[in-house]
């Protein structure tokens, strides 16, 4: 086990860009794995998990190598070291890596390690939010499990194939999976491995999506032949399943304010083979009212805070900012008060979000039932899932039925039978 120069090197370019430059770790770890053609999985591997694992441990590293904001070249190299001893590499005779203090380093860990904030590698803001929403013990429990390095899950294309012929075909290459119990659609890789380079992606077979932003389609109990609005879609990892729930019978509609996201989005429905969705971007509050009351389901997958995804983007932690939050929530209630509108009588909702605060949560739904949109639903059921209890994201989805009056239930079920 020994550093080699250049990945290094490239560790240490990563982490300015991301640490001083503003740039998001994905698309840096994406770059700079295209860095040296001549790298073999074990290099990627070890420049991906070390950008990762140093963004996510940043406050712990640079109060233990005694650096601050903005860090210069030569910090950036202290808090490398940091990382390397603690993960208990032999310190390699280089000019940026003389005189590590290897005792020292080890000390102030255990030293700093008793204060939860450092421990966890959390602004203070945050570590105080956590206790606020979800008290002391669970909050410890939730940021040491949002700090475990996530798991790579795939969601089958049943548009395209099958659970066990995914598995089959991915097992010739050497890449062995395992399934999970009451998701029928996951497959859980027992060992990372770059599964867009496969055939099997190329050809829409599945689509990476944590087991538990999974739940969320389902949730939404749609049906073949229904009239849907997904109207948060984003780059469409739930309008995706949703289309493959649908067996790509019926209207799928995907709305989002960025037209960006919706292309990528046609992209990878083009792959999938679904060809039942719609696009329409929301440039003005005209999309939304020729939708008012059309809809059989509809999916608010709200923007949030994403405190429930830190364990796959680590960088949040210092990208976040307490007033985000605050507006974000502003955000959210006025959502859900838009889009419900958009729910036919006897048809459903679900608003869901990648956060664990109760705030995002289940307040949000507990305010919206009380407002005169709000009025007209009846609450049937919601999900709150910590990371710490399910060893996947955190995440929340409620379920709400608009109201009918008896005679548009018979009008309804009329038109079911027909």
């Amino acid at each position: 086990m020994r550093l080699h120069r250049n990945l290094v090197y490239t560790t240490i370019d990563a982490l300015n860009a991301i640490f001083n430059e503003g740039e998001y770790a994905d698309k840096v770890v994406a770059r700079s794995l295209k860095k040296d053609k001549r790298w073999g999985s074990s290099d990627r591997k070890f420049v991906a998990e070390t950008i990762y694992e140093i963004v996510r441990w940043k406050r712990l590293y640079a109060e233990i190598a005694e650096v601050k904001e903005p860090f210069d070249r030569d910090n950036l190299w202290r808090m490398f070291s940091v990382w390397a001893v603690l993960r208990g590499y032999p310190i390699p005779d280089w000019r940026q890596l003389e005189g590590t203090p290897e005792r020292k380093i080890k000390g102030r860990f255990d030293e700093l390690s008793k204060v939860r904030a450092l421990k966890e590698s959390i602004p203070d803001w945050m570590d105080e939010l956590g206790v606020k929403e979800l008290g002391e013990k669970v909050w410890a429990t939730e940021i040491a499990a949002q700090n475990q390095p996530a798991k790579v899950i795939l969601r089958v294309n049943t548009l395209k194939t099958t659970r066990e012929a995914l598995r089959a075909i991915l097992m010739d290459l050497n890449i062995e999976t395992e399934t999970l119990k009451n998701q029928p659609d996951a497959l859980v890789l027992k060992e990372r491995a770059n599964v867009f380079l496969t055939d099997a992606f190329k050809q829409g077979f599945f689509e990476v999506q944590d087991a538990n932003s999974q739940l969320v389609a389902a949730f939404l109990d749609v049906k073949p032949g229904m009239r849907v609005v997904d109207t948060c879609a984003g780059a469409g990892g739930k309008t995706l399943h949703i289309a493959s729930l649908m067996e790509n019978k019926g209207q799928l509609i995907a709305m989002d304010l960025y037209e960006s996201k919706l292309k990528q989005l046609k992209i990878r429905a083009k792959r999938d083979g679904a060809f039942n969705i719609e696009y329409r971007i929301i440039d003005s509050t005209k999309i939304i009212k020729k939708l008012h009351e059309k809809a059989d389901r509809v999916l608010i997958d709200a923007p949030c805070s994403g405190l429930g995804v830190l364990k796959r983007n680590p960088d949040a932690k210092w990208k976040l900012k307490p007033e985000f939050i605050d507006n974000i929530r502003k955000v959210q209630s006025e959502v859900l008060e838009s889009y419900s509108k958009i729910v036919k009588p006897g048809g459903k909702l679900v608003y869901a979000t990648c956060s664990i605060l109760p705030s995002e949560n289940q307040e949000q739904i507990a305010r919206f039932l009380t407002t005169d949109i709000g009025k007209q639903f009846n609450f049937i059921k919601d999900q709150k899932i910590l990371a710490s209890e399910s060893g996947f994201d955190g995440f929340y989805m409620a379920l709400l039925e608009r109201k009918e009056s008896s005679e548009q239930k018979e009008k309804r079920v009329q038109k079911e039978i027909e």
